[in-house]
Formats: structure tokens, sequence, C-alpha cells
């Protein structure tokens, strides 16, 4: 299999992170054309989609950072969820058409409620919702539906680290989740609901948490056009789920242009890992296990 090449070293000062609050009514990619339009710069990403009637963190990568969004996609969320009991969707939340429906039912207890979270909790499987932006021999799943075709979406397994029940109300549960990345939360609820017995949907979700950006953290779009570029971060602040490989400065210059390094001090447990210089990041490197050495991937230069 042909190696990899190193991409070429860029100016990291050009860009950075924005962590930003999504209101709801507004899709990820809307974000993206309000950034372009304050910054004034082409080149923005965004790392995990919200649907639009969804809130909270989305992380926002600007000009040479948005290498790094597929790291950032990598960290576990948090999400705060609003389960609807009584009726299911064919989307998974409330926007979809309805395709099952209870009007007689119990409520739960709360204790019932947590007996059937804890069976969701580790590792677990869970097919995604058809109304979702995964592909399907190259195409989206929800544009295949507009079109009325039929999709089969392969189940996955998913860790729910954390599924805490915050509160019940007449026809509605609260719920707070720690997840891996990957993890449909209109998923978890249809589930949920299945497993209680009693159709459900998500009727509203906050994501509070991608990794180290922090939704008190997050700006609002008014407080991000107010700021402009003073709002960029750092990118190596928010890479923390990456193990950190420190580099000889010797041999900073040979990474910067493409060349590998032999492991010497520290052997590393992982394979992604964000590389070090004198205490300054640099990049990103794989480690290759089979010569021992860090291979050169993202690399960049101040």
């Amino acid at each position: 299999m042909t190696e990899r090449r190193p991409e070429i070293p860029v100016n990291l000062e050009i860009g950075g992170f924005l962590n930003i609050l999504k209101p709801p009514g507004m899709s990820s990619h809307d974000v993206i054309g309000f950034v372009r339009r304050v910054l004034h710069v082409k080149r923005v990403g965004h790392a995990g989609t919200l649907d639009p009637a969804a809130a909270g963190v989305l992380p926002i990568a600007v000009g040479q950072s948005a290498r790094l969004i597929e790291y950032l996609e990598l960290a576990d969320k948090t999400y705060r969820a609003e389960v609807k009991l009584g009726f299911a969707t064919d989307s998974g939340d409330d926007t979809g058409e309805i395709i099952e429906s209870m009007t007689d039912f119990a409520m739960p207890t709360a204790d019932q409620i947590r007996a059937v979270l804890e069976k969701f909790t580790g590792r677990i499987t869970q097919v995604p919702p058809a109304h979702s932006a995964i592909k399907i021999n190259g195409r989206r799943a929800c544009d295949l539906i507009r079109e009325g075709k039929s999709v089969e979406i392969p189940s996955r397994t998913v860790t729910i680290h954390r599924l805490e029940l915050l509160a019940q109300r007449a026809d509605t549960i609260l719920i707070d989740t720690d997840c891996s990345k990957g993890t449909y939360i209109r998923s978890l609820c249809t589930d949920i609901g299945a497993a209680l017995g009693i159709p459900a949907t998500m009727a509203f979700l906050v994501r509070r948490r991608v990794g180290d950006f922090q939704l008190a953290d997050a700006l609002t779009l008014e407080e991000f056009q107010e700021k402009g570029a003073s709002a960029l971060l750092d990118p190596a602040q928010f890479l923390s789920h990456l193990e950190r490989y420190d580099l000889n400065p010797l041999r900073e210059k040979a990474f910067g242009n493409g060349l590998s390094t032999g492991v010497r001090q520290h052997v590393p447990t992982s394979d992604t890992l964000k590389v070090y210089a004198n205490d300054r990041f640099i990049g990103i490197g794989r480690f290759d296990r089979s010569n021992m050495e860090v291979v050169p991937v993202k690399v960049f230069r101040k």
C-alpha cells in the first residue's frame, strides 16, 4: 500500500478554532457561512454536524486549522435530550412523520427508567436514523429518502460512558449522556422508548460538550460577530483527547520536512499523536509500530 505523503508545512498563525453556540433553526452549514462572512475567510469547517432543530456546541476550524477537523471528530461528546413518549417518527425526532403512537400508557417510574438507562450504558449497538447524513454508496441517506428510495442503514457499535435521568414529567423524560463519536441521540431516544415498551422520539437536543469545547464557553453568533478574529483559539488547547508525544528538538527540522523519527525514550500507547518540540505544538504524527517510529502526518510551523 502506498504510504501517505505528509502535507506541506504551513503557518498555523493564520487560523484557529472557534467555540460557537449553534442556535436552533439554523443548520451547521449556515453557521459556516456566517463565520466566513464575519472573518472574510473561505476555508472554514466544523466538527460534528448538529441537526437544524438542535442547539449547542459547534466547534469551528478556520484557515489552516481546518486540517485538524478530523481529529476533533474523534473526541467524546456530551448531550442533553428530551425524550417524548407516546409516539415514534421516521426521523427519530419530532419533525418527522409519525409511524407509531400510543395514547394510553402509564408513565414509568424513575426506578424503571433508570433500570432501562443502565442497559444502554457501555458498548451498545444502534442503527442510525435513515434521515441522516450517513453515506450509502456515496450518497447521503437523507437525500435518497427525499428521492423516494428505500435505504438500509447498517448498525454500528458506540460507547455510552454515562446516561443519567435528570427529570421526568407527564409524558417526557430528560436525559444527559457522555458518549463516543458516531453516537446518534435520536436512535438512543427511540431505543430507550422501545425498551420501556412505549414509542418515543427525541423532542429537543442540546450538545453541551465536544472534547474540550464546553457549552459554558461557547459564543453566540452575536458575541462572535462582535469579537471577530479575536475569538480565534489556539488549536493545540483542544486536542487533549490525543496522546502527546515530545519530539527530540534536534529532530524538529527533519520532522517538519516530512521525515519520520525513531522512538528513543517513550513508546506511545496510541497511533495518532499530537507532537510537540520544545514544549510547542508542531503537528500530528502517526506511530508506526512495525518500525517503532513517529511519521509526520500534518506539520505546522510558527
